[in-house]
């Protein structure tokens, strides 16, 4: 029977310094990551979702409080390595390619949606995500942002870019400046080519 892996990284552990450290990577990815995936295949073992995907335990699951577990571990999975993909090294700047029209189109100026990504993050109380979302694929886009394990496929919408305000994501290298954290991202993390293709709707090593 199938059962969820914890993918690698789409980089080095050194690759993203000096804005996200080796150390940072080794216990965001290696540790806290991977508990999620060792717990969600413990909890759907001998049940009907061994051997789905992580879209279709996701979907199967969201919203059903008697499986409350499997969701968050599921989506936690899919977030955390959706999260990885959304970064690069000597990435951020500027959207490029077809985002880079259709983030003017929906906020006016690529620095008014920088602007607006920047306030979700920062204002998401506690843990949680921000994300560049799309109704559809090539679709309209929006800024939401989600708590704890929540993530846009429980709400219909297709996730373009993410960024992980769990604290542990960012506490050892910005210890609780979470603003500077927000920013770096923006300017010099976010792979815009991934950011690109998945609002195209292709696969793009995440649905494993």
């Amino acid at each position: 029977m199938t059962t969820i892996t914890l993918p690698a990284l789409p980089y080095g552990y050194e690759d993203l310094a000096p804005h996200i450290s080796k150390e940072t990577l080794e216990y965001h990815h290696d540790k806290h990551h991977n508990t999620y995936v060792v717990n969600l295949n413990n909890l759907i073992a001998g049940t009907e979702l061994e051997g789905k995907t992580l879209e279709e335990i996701i979907t199967a699951t969201a919203g059903d409080a008697s499986k409350a577990g499997v969701f968050n571990n599921a989506a936690q999975v899919w977030n955390h390595t959706f999260y990885w993909n959304c970064m690069a090294k000597n990435g951020g700047g500027k959207a490029t390619g077809t985002l880079a029209a259709k983030i003017d189109e929906a906020f006016g100026s690529y620095e008014k949606f920088a602007e607006e990504f920047a306030a979700a993050a920062t204002t998401q109380f506690g843990s949680g995500w921000a994300w560049l979302v799309a109704d559809e694929v090539n679709g309209q886009l929006s800024i939401m942002k989600t708590s704890n394990a929540d993530t846009p496929m429980a709400h219909g919408k297709i996730a373009v870019l993410t960024i992980d305000v769990w604290e542990h994501a960012y506490y050892i290298d910005f210890r609780n400046a979470r603003p500077k954290y927000i920013s770096t991202f923006l300017e010099s993390l976010v792979n815009w080519d991934y950011a690109n293709a998945k609002y195209a709707g292709q696969p793009a090593g995440v649905e494993k």
